[in-house]
Order: structure tokens, then sequence, then C-alpha cells
């Protein structure tokens, strides 16, 4: 399959596209109308060296070092200096996607014009991404403030035939993957290397993919849960859309008509005061605390879209006034709460499967044999998968602390709020992947609680039933749980009922 090519102009990049780069490599240009853009901020640059005026940044050192003049025959040594310190990064390398992102990010704010980056720079980076020329950037040593100094310098490193990338899958030498892909090292001019390294993009790219992951697992939640109502019988009136026209919450609303939509001809639900007259939360408030992540979700998309097409470097020029104003657009406040707010969404989506993987499970909550084996005492049936549900529930409660609520001063005191984004994006990506384990385990319970009943499942339930079955049959003696489990796993991070829609 031909990749598609995404077109940068520094204002309409979407979530969407940033996954298609990151993951199905889609290639990058940059859109014919903001090349202008990008020389005249270039040509402010140069004016300002050959005049030798003092701009931070520019013609001036970094940091708590802004009051230090340097003349202009170290410009070009200030700005692979500046590279070479600035990546102190240590711990695990992010995946190959999550570098594409930050990649494609960093361009996209570069050529809105605002930060004086040379044409052929730009083309650099633009061709190292779309060559596949994938730096080796740890994932530790931001602070979010400013900007994703640490995780950035280590990409830039590489465009100057430093530091370690991967090419075909190798590990080499930033030079050797360089070289190999045709492409060579280039030599930082005034402003460049802050340009490249002030920014937001290490935790808008991380946030990016954990939105993109989120949206699929919330859908998948939702017939899955479905799957559970059948499973216990559960009353559907708790998802007539007439209650919830009474709470206005657009989350609460589509999560209920998914519900219903998932439901649709099912014979497996009941009536109130058919078995019962209602559902425990876990059943019953499922568009309640499905749709609260419904609109957080939504809220967040909005804000990490926004950062996307944002200008988040210092200092930022103004080609047609030939202003320089120094700010702090790379502070990463705003990513760091949207990290917060949706980790914390999330784990919701976990806390309240665990609760229904229980009612699965328990024979004196669900009416089902215990721990769903026929064959109880000899056979444990799925009584172990609830525990490790509850183990990777409680995890998540520790990683939802949130991040932006810390803070330790550096540079001398010069950058004294620091807003630790980049680590809540870390962490937001780590409980997403724990929602999805367990959402598989309930995928798996609810099959099986399913296959003790009878009856005709209903339109979007059957759908995921199948697609479950048939690659992991009924659990009717133990096996190694854990290789379903897997399975599982792979079948919730991909959109179950996608023909459905």
């Amino acid at each position: 399959m031909d990749n598609k090519v995404v077109s940068l102009n520094g204002t309409s990049l979407t979530i969407a596209q940033v996954a298609a780069v990151a993951r199905d490599e889609n290639k990058i240009t940059i859109a014919e109308d903001v090349l202008h853009r990008v020389a005249s901020a270039r040509q402010q640059i140069e004016h300002i060296v050959e005049k030798g005026e003092v701009v931070y940044g520019i013609t001036t050192g970094f940091g708590k070092f802004s009051d230090i003049v340097i003349s202009e025959e170290d410009v070009t040594d200030l700005q692979e200096n500046l590279i070479m310190s600035h990546a102190c990064g240590m711990g695990t390398p992010f995946s190959v996607e999550v570098v594409r992102a930050m990649m494609a990010l960093r361009i996209n704010s570069l050529v809105q014009g605002h930060s004086g980056i040379r044409l052929e720079t730009l083309q650099q980076l633009v061709d190292m991404c779309n060559r596949g020329v994938h730096p080796i950037v740890p994932e530790q040593g931001s602070l979010g403030a400013s900007g994703d100094l640490a995780p950035l310098a280590h990409i830039v490193l590489v465009m100057i035939g430093k530091g370690e990338a991967t090419y075909k899958g190798k590990v080499m030498s930033g030079l050797q993957a360089l070289s190999a892909a045709g492409l060579s090292p280039i030599t930082l001019e005034a402003k460049e290397g802050l340009a490249l390294i002030n920014g937001t993009q290490a935790m808008t790219a991380l946030l990016c993919l954990a939105i993109h992951d989120a949206k699929i697992t919330l859908e998948n939640a939702e017939v899955i849960a479905a799957l559970t109502v059948e499973g216990l019988q559960g009353i559907t009136s708790a998802f007539d859309p007439r209650l919830h026209q009474l709470r206005p919450h657009p989350g609460q609303q589509t999560s209920a008509q998914a519900l219903m939509s998932h439901l649709q001809g099912s014979e497996r639900t009941t009536m109130m005061g058919q078995l019962r007259v209602q559902d425990a939360y876990s059943i019953r408030c499922i568009p309640q605390v499905h749709g609260a992540t419904r609109d957080i979700l939504h809220f967040v998309s909005q804000w990490v879209e926004r950062e996307c097409n944002s200008v988040t470097d210092n200092p930022i020029l103004f080609p047609e006034t030939n202003d320089v104003i120094s700010g702090g657009n790379f502070h990463g406040q705003p990513m760091a709460l949207a990290a917060d707010f949706l980790c914390i969404s999330l784990s919701e989506l976990a806390n309240i499967s665990e609760r229904r993987i229980e009612r699965l499970v328990n024979p004196q909550l669900s009416g089902l044999p215990g721990f769903l084996t026929q064959y109880g005492g000899l056979h444990s049936g799925f009584m172990i998968a609830q525990y490790a549900a509850a183990s990777i529930v409680s995890e998540n409660k520790v990683l939802s602390h949130p991040a932006s609520v810390d803070s330790i001063p550096s540079s001398a005191n010069q950058e004294d709020h620091v807003s630790m984004g980049t680590t809540g994006a870390r962490k937001c990506r780590t409980v997403i992947a724990n929602v999805q384990k367990v959402i598989a385990i309930e995928y798996m319970t609810a099959c099986q609680a399913i296959d003790f009943g009878s009856g005709q499942l209903g339109k979007g339930s059957k759908q995921a039933y199948d697609t479950l079955r048939r690659v992991i049959p009924k659990l009717k003696h133990d096996r190694e749980m854990y290789k379903d489990l897997e399975i599982a796993e792979k079948l919730v991070k991909v959109e179950l009922n996608k023909t459905e829609k």
C-alpha cells in the first residue's frame, strides 16, 4: 500500500494525521504557501546577527547565561554546544512511533514562520522522517517547562551527524544513519538550535498517540460492557434515552445510545422487575461513568490539537513588524493538565470494568457457575483473571496521581516553575495500556458468561462475541490463560465493531 502524504502548514494538523505519520509511516511535505513565511523569519535573524543586536537566544547565551553576549564568529559553535549539552536524556528510548510524532509536530510548529529556522535545516528534519532515520531519544529528562529540551536535543544531534539513530531496524551512529539514507549532516546557524529544541513536542506527541488509542479503547469498552450486560441479564431501562435527556451531558447520552445500539435485538437482557428491580452501579451507571470519560476525551483532544498547531519556542519572531518577543510559549502546563485529566478519566474505565468482571465471576452476584467454570475445585476458571484486573487497576490508581502538581526549579532559579508535562504524558500512555488489559479481561470473561446462557445476542455485542470466539475458544478446562489474554488484548487495541458504524 502506498504511503499517504501529510502536508504541514502549521495550522491544520490533526491528531489522526500525527498518528498516521507515527504509525503508518505517512510521508511529510511542507505546504508551498508557508515557505515564504519561513524565509522571511530567517531574514530577520540574519539582520539581527549582522547588526550585532543583543537578542536572547540569537546573540546571547541561554537560560541563566542570557546576559552573556555571543560574538558573530561564535554563533555556530553556540548552536552546536547547545545541542550537545542539552542532550541529557536517560532511560529507555521512546518508541519509533513517538519519535516520528515528535518530528512531525516540530516541523509543523516551525513552518509557521515565527522561529527563524532556515528552509534547508527544516528540510533535513523532513527528509530524516521520510527516509526512516529515527533518532534514539531517551524518555526521561524533560521538565516540560522550556519545552522538551532534552528529548528534542537528541533528535537534533542526529541532524548534525552526532548521537544515535535507527535505520531499517538497526541502531547506528547518527552519522552512519544519515549516510545510509543518502543524507549529510548540517551545520546549525544562529538561533536554529534553540528553535529546534524549544517546544512541547515530546509531551504533545505522547498525548496525540494516547488520545488516538483512548478513542478506540473507549468504543471497545462500550461494546464489551454490553456483552457483560447480556452475560448478567442486565436491565436495559437504565439506558433509556428519555432518562439521559434529563441530564444532557453529551458523553453520557452517546454512551447510552451506543449501549442500546449494541444490545439491539438481544434476547439476553431483562426489564425492571423481571429478575430484579435494578442492577448494581457498574451495570446501571455505565453511561454516566463511560460518558464522563467521553466528555473529557473530547475536551482534551481539542486542547492537544490546538497545541499541535501552536508556536512553542522562544524567542518568537514577528517579521512583519520586525519584532522579537521573549515569552513563555514553551511552558508545558496546558499539556501537563491535559495529560493528568486524561489519565484520571481513563483509569475510571478500568475501575468500573474490574467491578463488572467481579460480578461475572462471583456466583453470589451473578447466578452463574463460580469463576465461570463447570468444574470448580479441580479447575479455577477465571478466578485469577479477576486478580490480575484488580492488580492492574490498583497500579493505575498510583499512576493517576497528577504530575502537574509538582515543580522543581531549574537553571539557577531562572526557570523556577516547571510543568512536568512529559512525565504526565508518559504515565498517561502507561495507564491506557493498562486499561486495555483490564478491558481485555472483561472481554474474555463476558464471552465466557455468555456461553452459559442462551438466546440471541444484540447486533453489536454478537459481532464482538464472534470476533473473540474466532480466535479464543470457550474455556472448558483450565489452560495457560496468559496466552488467551494476550490475544484478547490485541483485539481491544483495534476497533472491534468497525463494520457496524
